[in-house]
């Protein structure tokens, strides 16, 4: 008789349990694994908080209603060994009076799956980061690290003079985190990184995760990775390039048409017309800070313009050179500080509504982007007009889900209003010498 051999015990003992909050931070809890099948609770009312830990009233967030407690759910089989010691990692859902919490990020990207699912269609996502490495300047901030033989496309010790980025793809890979690539950006200390494509959620997840894997591993070092949008005012920005494509019923890439123009099926040409169609009220979900607008200027090739072209750079969207099953669009306005599953689901929204609609789309730019472009149409010049955009886009709005959007406009409404009230470095130089 053969004899049952135990299940193997994982190789953790413990579960970080993380989801996203609106700003994008990993928020979550340590349980040990004895506990972690129980779930976990937080205080709903964290969707209130700014990034100086002030609290507003936002909708949805419950901080004058007695900061109820909003349940954590995951499931165990989503586990993964994480990167650190004995530690597994998964990403949660939430969850409030029995239903999805609708202003949780994650809710409103597995909505904008769902609505592509409804048509038929399943969207797949591969995301690209940038982001600039800082260290200690001696006097508790920080600046740009020192890599004085850097250079565009560079690896090794001369972009990378500690082993970083060795560091971060090791830890990656033994989380399963996926990496297609880093290398070295064009400006200094900047890197790209960018995960494999996949099913929208699950490249969305990784990404989440992978950026505070990399995050963590580069304070392990003394240094500071951020996914700030415009860190440095003389270099370019850094961005987070959403690629996304669709699987028909047939599991074939549903863009991909060589009979078609541009070699385009009509799915991806009423996609590309969506995008174009919701530029302006994109912008705000995509580029939610003050920092942002900083890097949407016109020759930064950042997705400044309402355009879209082929291998072109200097448009929104991008409709790169492969065709067949790696035919994509890459939206290029997100800011690389985004919250990726917001920036994700607006790109998938407003594609899908040029696909509602049967939107046809403009043609695509002929000219160099940089001191000319095909359009006047652009990204609003600040965040709160980039707010006034979004709110009068309603078709847009109503698609991401309105008690999400208003949730949104509220905390950064709060934003702006301190950013406008704050007396900046620049101020005091400019004119305190003088007036």
């Amino acid at each position: 008789m053969a004899t049952q051999q135990a299940p193997a015990s994982p190789p953790y003992d413990r579960v970080r349990v993380l989801f996203p909050d609106h700003h994008g931070l990993a928020r979550g809890k340590y349980l040990p694994l004895r506990s972690a099948r129980r779930g976990t609770r937080n205080c709903i009312t964290l969707f209130a908080l700014d990034f100086d830990r002030t609290m507003v009233p936002a909708p949805g967030a419950m901080l004058l209603e007695g900061n109820p407690d909003v349940a954590v759910e995951f499931d165990m089989d989503k586990v993964r060994l994480g990167w650190e010691e004995r530690t597994g990692v998964v990403v949660a859902d939430l969850a409030f009076g029995g239903a999805p919490l609708p202003i949780s990020p994650r809710t409103v990207l597995e909505r904008a799956i769902a609505d592509w699912n409804a048509l038929g269609y399943r969207p797949m996502v591969g995301l690209e980061l940038e982001a600039f490495v800082l260290e200690p300047d001696g006097r508790g901030g920080w600046r740009e690290w020192t890599t004085p033989g850097a250079y565009v496309y560079g690896t090794g010790r001369a972009v990378d003079p500690v082993g970083l980025l060795d560091d971060i793809m090791r830890a990656a890979d033994a989380a399963d985190l996926p990496i297609d690539s880093i290398n070295s950006e064009f400006d200094t200390p900047q890197f790209e990184l960018t995960l494999e494509y996949g099913d929208a959620l699950e490249a969305v997840d990784n990404v989440f995760m992978f950026k505070l894997l990399a995050r963590e591993i580069a304070l392990h070092h003394g240094l500071l990775l951020t996914f700030m949008g415009k860190p440095f005012g003389d270099r370019g920005g850094s961005g987070l390039h959403v690629n996304m494509s669709l699987r028909n019923k047939r599991g074939t890439n549903a863009f991909a048409d060589p009979k078609g123009e541009h070699g385009l099926s009509t799915v991806a040409r009423q996609s590309i017309a969506g995008l174009i169609a919701h530029h302006e009220g994109m912008s705000a979900i995509c580029a939610p800070t003050v920092n942002a607008y900083k890097r949407l200027r016109p020759g930064q090739l950042s997705g400044y313009w309402a355009t879209w072209g082929k291998d072109h750079r200097s448009c929104t969207v991008r409709v790169p050179g492969e065709r067949g099953e790696a035919t994509r669009l890459e939206h290029r306005m997100p800011d690389g500080a985004a919250n990726p599953y917001l920036a994700t689901a607006a790109v998938l929204q407003a594609a899908r509504l040029g696909v509602v609609s049967k939107a046809t789309p403009p043609g695509p730019e002929t000219l160099d982007g940089f001191e000319q472009a095909s359009t006047d149409r652009h990204t609003p010049e600040n965040l709160s007009l980039a707010l006034d955009a979004l709110e009068a886009d309603t078709e847009f709005c109503e698609a991401l889900g309105r008690e999400a959007v208003d949730h949104f406009v509220f905390i950064k409404r709060n934003e702006w209003e301190k950013f406008a009230a704050a007396v900046t470095d620049w101020e005091l130089t400019h004119y305190l010498p003088f007036l």
